[in-house]
């Protein structure tokens, strides 16, 4: 069945956060209460959503707590008006984990990426320091935390993508920054068997941002698409969301590590070449294809979930409609061309 187009931020964010079947039965497993750690990112606000939206369904009592610096004040206000217990705090902040209450169940999804070059020491803060202190802090809770593909090396497109059994080879210090919050998680759960999931993310697309944004304004603005990191992997936003939920019942000591991210290997001048469809414009280019790219294979959590609920094709006319209309985009660059890992 085809999805329907969306118009407004409101049927976007109703779309992202719509609950499946699995989604309300594994809020049932949550006991009660969720902690979400690091909500006020692109990705968190609508986890929360979806979370409170399939408590609801299910009949679930679910006390759900978010927890961000919230330096968007609506986005604070718009989750505090969904039942949803907002908390403004700087998780870097001496006393602030302390100052939490205990939680049977975290998601952890704070993180920086853009600015590591020349800040290198704040996202090493973030990305590893901030992580082994949660893992402590968190130690008899199921943790399950967002990670990325980044922490793998590129790959050579024939090879296909890079499965969890791959030597782990970040790129730059953010990757290896990355990799760092993993080994701290690894290590709170091998010290205190905290049930953990490392989730392996590339890349979560929706309207407002993501690969799939960035190529397609570049079409119908008649800028070049770089193609130099010629292939790339995505899933709708809305899946990786309710892949996280499902992860709790995975969390195990040694953790559960699982790569999230769509089935196929995108090329992208056939992305390019789809909204130029759509729009009716031909495309530009510019690079050589490297023969390279960061790309995963998610074979293993689509064993455990299904294949994402939602085609790429079907995100891409979303998306070309959504910026055909002027909607709103965040302005965020995913900068997913780089291939010397310097963000």
């Amino acid at each position: 069945m085809v999805d329907e187009m969306m118009n407004t931020l409101s049927e976007l964010e109703e779309r992202l956060s719509r609950p499946c079947e699995a989604d309300l039965a594994a809020v049932t497993g949550l006991a009660g209460s969720l902690l979400i750690l690091g909500v006020g990112g692109k990705m968190g606000p609508s986890l929360a959503r979806l979370a409170r939206r399939a408590a609801d369904a299910a009949g679930v009592p679910l006390h759900i707590r978010a927890v961000a610096r919230f330096s968007d004040l609506e986005v604070r206000r718009q989750l505090a008006s969904e039942g949803i217990e907002t908390i403004s705090c700087d998780l870097l902040e001496p006393g602030a984990l302390e100052s939490l209450a205990d939680a049977p169940n975290v998601i952890f999804m704070a993180a920086r990426k853009f600015g590591t070059t020349g800040e290198a020491h704040l996202t090493w803060a973030m990305n590893t320091y901030l992580p082994g202190r949660v893992a402590e802090r968190f130690r008899q809770s199921r943790i399950v935390a967002f990670s990325t593909g980044n922490v793998y090396p590129l790959r050579h497109v024939k090879e296909g993508g890079a499965t969890e059994e791959t030597p782990t080879g970040p790129v730059g210090e953010y990757a290896q920054s990355a990799l760092g919050r993993e080994r701290m998680f690894e290590y709170g759960s091998a010290k205190w068997g905290t049930r953990t999931a490392i989730l392996r993310l590339n890349y979560a697309v929706e309207m407002r941002y993501g690969v799939l944004v960035d190529i397609g304004r570049a079409v119908y603005e008649g800028r070049p698409v770089d193609v130099r990191m010629g292939f790339v992997n995505v899933i709708w936003q809305g899946d990786a969301n309710s892949m996280c939920l499902r992860s709790f019942a995975h969390c195990s000591s040694p953790p559960c590590v699982l790569n999230i991210t769509g089935p196929e290997t995108l090329r992208v001048r056939e992305i390019a070449a789809e909204f130029g469809r759509l729009f009716g414009v031909a495309p530009q280019f510019f690079g050589e294809e490297a023969g390279v790219a960061l790309l995963n294979d998610a074979s293993k959590s689509h064993g455990l979930f299904g294949k994402p609920s939602v085609a790429v094709n079907q995100v891409i006319e979303w998306s070309a409609h959504w910026i055909a209309q002027g909607g709103r985009v965040l302005n965020k660059p995913t900068h997913f061309e780089v291939q010397d890992g310097k963000f």
